[in-house]
């Protein structure tokens, strides 16, 4: 079944982008990692750098499908932390 709103299954998120709240454009989903006990979304930022966000609804702002986007209000310094 289709899911709406926030809700998504992992395969759909592949290739979107993932927009934080203060650092705009953080890069693209390229792979969602289930294995261990958080999921994790596997970004890709400028083709070169690999950071782990972990997939927690408290994050997540938005899903908009029409633009391929994930809003996010990530904490500070989780991403500064791969840079």
């Amino acid at each position: 079944p289709k899911l709406e709103g926030d809700k998504f299954y992992f395969h759909e998120v592949i290739g979107f982008d993932v927009e934080d709240k203060r650092l705009g454009i953080v890069g693209k989903i390229v792979s969602v990692n289930d294995i261990a006990a958080q999921p994790l979304f596997e970004v890709l930022k400028d083709n070169v750098i690999e950071i782990l966000i972990p997939m927690i609804d408290h994050f997540i702002v938005k899903v908009d499908r029409k633009n391929k986007v994930i809003k996010m209000d990530l904490p500070e310094g989780l991403i500064e932390m791969y840079l």
